[in-house]
């Protein structure tokens, strides 16, 4: 692998692609701290000059309408809150019995539902690993824990959350428009799918025993709705060709590698590349509000014949290329279903985007190593991603759903306004 001397070099400069050094260009717009309003302000420091600049004069505190405004943003010191519960034994006056409260009446845990949504945040969210969250624990909160007691808030906060799990995956089988992309994943080194359904809405996410058509079909329900925008995964078959959107980021990145082949597959990818230039720039119009769907829609029209026709010449030329174009033409339904309906995008990147963080998980943790691990990483992951979605606040919706599980109160749902 190249060095970041060695790429620059490559590349001919040491600034990256454009040319230019990092970090903001002159003339870009600045970007500066908002101050918070002032009923949101714990302390005021009120200062005052004692003597005229002018004069020398002594001056007097007077406050002005308009001061210049200054704030300074820090955290107090973090402490543990503790709080006992003392039972008292009560002898019976009548028959000098002595009892007890019921150990029942006692919490659950000695850890607080706040402090188990803290450890989720921090090992399924942040995906801290669990000697790393004991210590940060340590040093920012002080409180001390052991691994085993991560383990089981963990378990604690995964149980918390299961109907709110449940929920995001019903909002993403109603949706009318979702992508769907996967990926591999290791329990105990074995090797297993993980596969990601998002939607404007809601993200979920699940770890499956294979990426086959099979078990694919579960993710989705019995009934299949709306538009699936997805590459061209031969498990995702089962989806009817005409309700689903081919990424169109994959077949620029295959007509690339066309092109790199030479001769008259090299020919094929530069002419079918230079359609792609032309497409996504009317696309970008459109987004830009430059055009509007019905200009969209004509400028398109000539464009797709012209696709396809190079694809059904490069499919009978035989060469190297002609399998994959065949491949691309058996999905032709697909192909341009972002032109006409609205919402509808004409590539995937939004469930790659959504997948980025668990791969880096992946990467860096090696996978899980149970069952159990598998349901707490895809469940923290669907309520974070999709809170996020909803704006809510991810630690206080995980305190939330933990208070609910203990006092076994209705849980707290993904879609609705927060509890005030």
């Amino acid at each position: 692998m190249d060095s970041p001397d060695q790429r620059g070099k490559r590349h001919g400069h040491g600034g990256g692609k454009s040319g230019r050094s990092r970090g903001g260009q002159p003339g870009h717009k600045g970007n500066s701290r908002a101050l918070v309003s002032q009923s949101d302000v714990d302390e005021f420091i009120h200062q005052f000059p004692t003597h005229c600049e002018n004069c020398a004069c002594p001056l007097h505190e007077t406050r002005c309408e308009e001061p210049r405004r200054f704030q300074v943003t820090d955290v107090p010191p973090m402490l543990p809150h503790v709080t006992e519960y003392q039972q008292h034994a009560v002898k019976c006056a009548q028959c000098e019995f002595v009892t007890w409260p019921a150990h029942d009446t006692l919490p659950v845990s000695p850890l607080g539902p706040r402090l188990w949504s803290v450890v989720a945040l921090l090992t399924g969210a942040y995906h801290l690993s669990r000697r790393s969250t004991v210590q940060l624990l340590g040093d920012v909160l002080g409180v001390d824990v052991s691994l085993g007691a991560v383990s089981s808030m963990e378990a604690r906060v995964s149980e918390a959350v299961s109907p709110a799990v449940d929920e995001a995956w019903e909002q993403v089988r109603n949706a009318d428009i979702k992508h769907t992309d996967g990926t591999t994943w290791y329990r105990s080194a074995v090797l297993c799918a993980l596969w990601t359904v998002a939607t404007e809405a809601a993200t979920v996410f699940k770890i499956l025993a294979d990426g086959t058509r099979e078990s694919l079909q579960g993710l989705f329900g019995a009934v299949r709705r709306g538009v699936l925008v997805s590459d061209r995964a031969a498990a995702l078959k089962f989806w009817a060709m005409e309700n689903r959107q081919v990424c169109w980021a994959h077949l620029l990145r295959k007509f690339v590698a066309y092109m790199e082949k030479g001769g008259s597959e090299g020919d094929s990818g530069r002419e079918l590349l230079d359609y792609l230039g032309i497409m996504f720039a009317c696309w970008d119009d459109f987004l830009c509000g430059r055009i509007t769907r019905e200009k969209l829609m004509e400028c398109m029209a000539p464009l797709q014949q012209q696709v396809e026709a190079a694809l059904v010449r490069a499919q009978a030329s035989g060469n190297r290329i002609s399998r994959s174009c065949a491949d691309i033409l058996a999905h032709r339904a697909a192909l341009w279903t972002f032109v006409t309906t609205p919402g509808v995008e004409p590539t995937n990147n939004h469930a790659e985007r959504e997948l980025r963080a668990f791969v880096l998980w992946r990467k860096r943790s090696f996978g899980t190593q149970s069952a159990r691990g598998d349901l707490y990483a895809e469940r923290l992951m669907t309520v974070v991603h999709t809170a996020r979605k909803q704006k809510r606040n991810v630690l206080g919706f995980l305190t939330e759903c933990c208070v609910a599980a203990l006092e076994h109160a209705r849980a707290p749902s993904l879609f609705a306004p927060p509890a005030r």
